[in-house]
Formats: structure tokens, C-alpha cells, sequence
């Protein structure tokens, strides 16, 4: 027997849980489809460690690019706080290291100048302020149709669009900072989840980076209290409210182009017929589905997270380690370092070291910590590593090793003396590799992203007319649209995806 639904979204992740409250709330008929036990794709908290009362965000971990008014108009019981501390950079082979505060001017000129960058203090202040216009222009328009290249470039300074949007970040901030140092804190935003060096040529790296400088207008990556688990959970009580009917443990094996989704639920075969099916999936997953060739993206990083009986001494006394850990801990990531990295990694070599960044989220948010652990003075650490492409094949075993040689060369004690045993002994370092998101999430080699990321705008000659091309949600198929981060304006946990796809549908 063949159910019928208006919608089929094949996918719980966040931006299928975005479209399913969206299109519920208009009176449409949605259903979700969920191969896990749980929705929340990427975006979910889980407590990792045997008998320990921790519940931290186990892929994804902080919030951007969802705009206020997804939440608003959904009614989502979300709260996001913001970090005061934006960096720390430890300075390989001293004792010193760069902290940027954006509570005190002052203070962050100092750091610089201690690094031996007085001059990059004010390039950087020219350089947020770059950023920030490149913000003002491209935000608001995330949530209407998609603009054309040409209408989004008349609202940007000629300067700014050749600096950031034109020419490989390599050698922009070549031009711009003296630092080596400086150089590489300010250009992991363009590779986070993207396997690229500074100057490539295909701009990957920019594109990456203008997502990270962008979000809420301001480029502020802000912490969710009661981690990622609260964003999804959230989601899913608008959509359940609406009135959409979300199934779990319901694996999608087939779609066809005329919208019959086929899925194996309880040991049973299930057929659904949708008017209009939502792919919240990788595309190359949706091309798996529909029976066609499939070419799997690469991700390119190594997730980990970790319980410390307090945080790490740093080797530069003039920093807090409070300070240093609030906001993102930068680790080898000057830029000669990240380009040596990439090709280290493009060669088929573990960088060593490998490029990395952490933060501790219950600095900010304790809640993620159960009574007795905030008593003992426990803390989170969360970490991503950089240029690790799926193509190197590392297990959990390589990918932790890495880890921890790397942040312990900047430090001033081992992590590993650090760690919190859990009820069975063991230490509590959780580490995720391109091949675990892929097995556990069904991200194509283990991407982030679902594939390369795309300018948040359409080519001037891009077709555009239909809702799902204005959009950036159009598939091959009419009746079947992109809703995640494959979509034009994807990537990262922002609802983007999902909004666009509803607002194709009820335009159509």
C-alpha cells in the first residue's frame, strides 16, 4: 500500500527539521524520513563517556549563519551566547602568543605587538572592517531569492571584491599582514571543513572564508547553551507543533523522479507519494537514491572532543588559560604552516604537525556539565583538525595521535595527564575522522559541507525561472529539491538550506 503526503523530506538533519516546521505551519502535509534513531544529523549532543554526566555536541558546535528569523518565525526556545575572546594563537618555539579581545582594543594592540606584529594590529582592524561590509551586503540577502553576481558586486567596494571574493585569500593577506602568524589566524576561516592551500586557484579557500565572515551580519560564531542537541531539539518541536509527522529509524533505499520515496522502517518496506520530495541528504546521495552514477565528494578534517580535569597551563604566563580557551585556540596554524600542511596531505602524509583549533565550550556554557562535574572544576575541549582529507584513510587511533602531539607542542603539560577517566577506566577523548561521518551520518567522504561550497549568489547567467532555481534548490527533477548544505546557500548549521526549500515549495 502507497502512503501519500504533500511533502517527503528524506532526511532529519537540521535544515530537513527547518522545512518540515516551515511547510507544516502552512498547512501542508509533511513527512520526515530518518535513518537514525534520532534526528538532528550532524547537529545533535550525545553523552559519549560511560557513567559521566557531560552531554557535549558531537559533530557540529557552533552557530552563525542561522538567522534570527528562522527562529523567530518558527518559535524556537534557543539561546545563543556570545564569546568575548575570538583567538588565541600560541606562537610556535616561544612563550608568547596572540590574544584577541573583543572587550579591550587596547589590550588585543598589545598582544600583537608582543608577537612582534605591532603593524598587522591596525591591517587587522582594517581588514574586520572589510569583512564587516562584505557582511552588511551579502547577509541580508540570505533569506530572498537568490541575487545575481552582478547585483551583489555593485554593493560591495571594488577594493573589498577584489581582496576577498576575487583573489586567492593567499595572496591578499600576503599584501595585507607581515606576519606570518596573523596571516594564518586570520585565514583558517577558508578552510574549515574545505581541503585547499591559501592560493588555490579555484577559490575554494574564499569561498569558505566568506561564509565564516558573514554570519549575523558581524562574522561571530556564538556558543548554543545546552549545546548543538538544543538546536535540533528545538527544530524538532516547532515541526512536531505544526503538525509534521517525523519518522526515525526509517532508512530511504530509493527515489524516483516522479516523487516515490521507498523506505525500509521496522524490518518493513514503506512507499510514500509526495508531490514534492526535499533531499535533506549529500547530492551525491540523492543520485545514489535515484539510481544514478554518484561522484562522492572529500572531507577534509578530524573532529574530536574531550573531558579535562581542568584546562591545560599554557607556556606564555601572560594569558589565561580561561582566556586563551574561550574562544579559538589556533594550534600550528600559521599560514606557512597550513599551506605546508596541505601539502603534506595532497602528497598522502598525516601533516605533523597537523593544523588545528579548539575552544572550550563549557567556559561559556556550563550547562553541557552535570552538577558535580562543574563543582570539580571540569572542562570541555572541542577540536578540529584542518588539511586531513578523507583520501589519507586515517583511523581513530592515527587521527588522536596527531591530535595530541599538536596541541601539546604548544602547551605547557601534556593532555593526556589531563584527561577525565570515565566509569570503565578509560580516558575521555572522543575523536571522529572523515570515514566515522561517514558511516554515522551519511556524509560522502565524510564531508561537511555534503561538497564543495558556493558563493551564496547565482551566476548572472544562471537560469532562475523557476522557484526552485531562484532559490538555489532545483535539482535535475522537478519534483525533487535540495533542503541541505547542498544547496546553494548550504553549509554549516544554519537553516538556510531548509528555509530556501520551503520557500520554493510555496512558491511553486
Amino acid at each position: 500500500m502507497t502512503e501519500t503526503a504533500e511533502i517527503v523530506i528524506v532526511g532529519g538533519g537540521h535544515n530537513g527539521l527547518t522545512a518540515a516546521a516551515y511547510l507544516a505551519q502552512a498547512g501542508r502535509s509533511v513527512v520526515v524520513l530518518e535513518r537514525a534513531d534520532a534526528v538532528g544529523g550532524a547537529a545533535v549532543s550525545a553523552a559519549p563517556f560511560a557513567g559521566i554526566d557531560a552531554r557535549l555536541s558531537r559533530y557540529s558546535y557552533l552557530v552563525s549563519l542561522m538567522p534570527a528569523r528562522i527562529r523567530e518565525d518558527l518559535g524556537l526556545d534557543l539561546r545563543l551566547r556570545r564569546r568575548r575572546y575570538a583567538s588565541y594563537t600560541p606562537q610556535p618555539g616561544t612563550d608568547r602568543g596572540l590574544l584577541v579581545d573583543t572587550g579591550d582594543h587596547a589590550a588585543t594592540a598589545a598582544s600583537f605587538a608582543a608577537v612582534g606584529a605591532a603593524a598587522d594590529a591596525a591591517a587587522y582592524d582594517r581588514w574586520l572592517a572589510d569583512t564587516a561590509a562584505l557582511a552588511a551586503a551579502v547577509w541580508p540577502t540570505l533569506l530572498e531569492p537568490l541575487p545575481a553576481e552582478s547585483t551583489v558586486r555593485r554593493q560591495v567596494d571594488p577594493r573589498i571584491w577584489a581582496d576577498l571574493v576575487a583573489t586567492p585569500i593567499g595572496a591578499t593577506l600576503a599584501a595585507r599582514f607581515a606576519s606570518d602568524l596573523v596571516r594564518g589566524m586570520v585565514a583558517t576561516d577558508g578552510l574549515i571543513g574545505t581541503f585547499a592551500a591559501l592560493d588555490d586557484p579555484s577559490l575554494a579557500q574564499n569561498v569558505c572564508l566568506l561564509y565564516h565572515v558573514i554570519g549575523g551580519g558581524t562574522g561571530d560564531w556564538d556558543v548554543p547553551v545546552g549545546g548543538m542537541g538544543a538546536v535540533t531539539a528545538a527544530l524538532e518541536d516547532a515541526a512536531r507543533r505544526a503538525g509534521a509527522t517525523i519518522v526515525t529509524g526509517a532508512e530511504v533505499t530509493a527515489v524516483t523522479p516522479d516523487g516515490e520515496v521507498t523506505a525500509r522502517i521496522g524490518g518493513d518496506e514503506r512507499v510514500f507519494a509526495a508531490g514534492t520530495v526535499l533531499a535533506n541528504v549529500a547530492p551525491a546521495v540523492l543520485d545514489r537514491l535515484l539510481g544514478r552514477p554518484a561522484a562522492a565528494p572529500e572531507g577534509a578534517q578530524i573532529k574530536a572532543n574531550v573531558l579535562l580535569k581542568r584546562l591545560p597551563r599554557l607556556k606564555d604566563r601572560q594569558v589565561a588559560p580561561e582566556a586563551a580557551f574561550a574562544g579559538t585556540f589556533h594550534v600550528h596554524e600559521a599560514a606557512s604552516e597550513l599551506d605546508a600542511a596541505h601539502a603534506a596531505a595532497a602528497g598522502g602524509t598525516v601533516p605533523d604537525p597537523l593544523p588545528l583549533e579548539t575552544y572550550c565550550h563549557s567556559l561559556t556554557d556550563p550547562t553541557i556539565l552535570g552538577p558535580e562535574l562543574r563543582e570539580a572544576g571540569v572542562q570541555t575541549l572541542t577540536v578540529f583538525g584542518l588539511q586531513a582529507p578523507h583520501r589519507l584513510g586515517l583511523d581513530r587511533e592515527a587521527a588522536q595521535a596527531a591530535v595530541l602531539a599538536s596541541i601539546d607542542d604548544v602547551l605547557d603539560e601534556p593532555v593526556e595527564d589531563l584527561l577525565v577517566t570515565d566509569a570503565e577506566g578509560r580516558p575521555a577523548i572522543e575523536v571522529r575522522t572523515t570515514a566515522d561521518l561517514e558511516a554515522s551520518l551519511g556524509m560522502p567522504g565524510g564531508h561537511i559541507f555534503h561538497g564543495p561550497l558556493s558563493m551564496p549568489w547565482r551566476a548572472d547567467d544562471a537560469p532562475a525561472g523557476s522557484p526552485a532555481e531562484r532559490w538555489g534548490v532545483a535539482t535535475a527533477d522537478p519534483r525533487i529539491l535540495l533542503c541541505g548544505s547542498g544547496s546553494v546557500r548550504g553549509g554549516a548549521v544554519s537553516g538556510l538550506g531548509g528555509y530556501a526549500a520551503a520557500r520554493a515549495v510555496l512558491e511553486g
